[in-house]
């Protein structure tokens, strides 16, 4: 598993995530905004006190009750959330390997060469959660003996010291 961000001629042409996600918050900007608009006609229709209620004006009232009701349960659920989230304390972030580590047996072996090169300098860039893979020595062994950078490595005759 190679990852291109980190090398020096990556240039990324269009970010789609951060386009969706804009996208998504318009959409969701939108729907507010048009509940807001649905929700302030209901409590006025609510509010009003006509001497003559027509059908509409009944099913008007009826269902903004219906709505404050729910914003009433929503909002209960809600604290009922905080308060049982703050009950079980914060929560513990698992420690991550540093980038490039792959462990036999134990031990932690250097796999990557390039690519710690900033570990050291505590540069800001977040690198991504890598998906660590367990093998045997012996299939390392074989691996390293068949690429031709890792054939000749001191990592390899280390290995096979092993």
């Amino acid at each position: 598993m190679e990852s291109y961000k980190d090398d020096e001629w990556y240039e990324q042409a269009t970010d789609v995530r951060s386009q969706l996600k804009f996208f998504e918050q318009l959409e969701r900007l939108e729907k507010q905004r048009k509940d807001e608009q649905e929700r302030e006609i209901l409590l006025k229709a609510a509010k009003s006190r006509s001497r003559q209620e027509d059908p509409e004006q009944a099913r008007l009232k009826q269902k903004a009750k219906e709505m404050q009701q729910q914003e009433l349960a929503q909002m209960r659920q809600r604290d009922a959330n905080l308060t049982a989230l703050a009950a079980i304390g914060p929560r513990k972030k698992r420690k991550l390997d540093a980038p490039g580590l792959l462990t036999i047996g134990g031990e932690g072996v250097g796999l990557c060469g390039g690519s710690q090169a900033g570990l050291g300098t505590g540069s800001p860039r977040q690198y991504p959660r890598q998906k660590i893979t367990r093998v045997n020595l012996r299939d390392f062994i074989f691996y390293m003996e068949q690429e031709r950078e890792m054939s000749h490595s001191l990592l390899l005759y280390r290995a096979l010291l092993k």
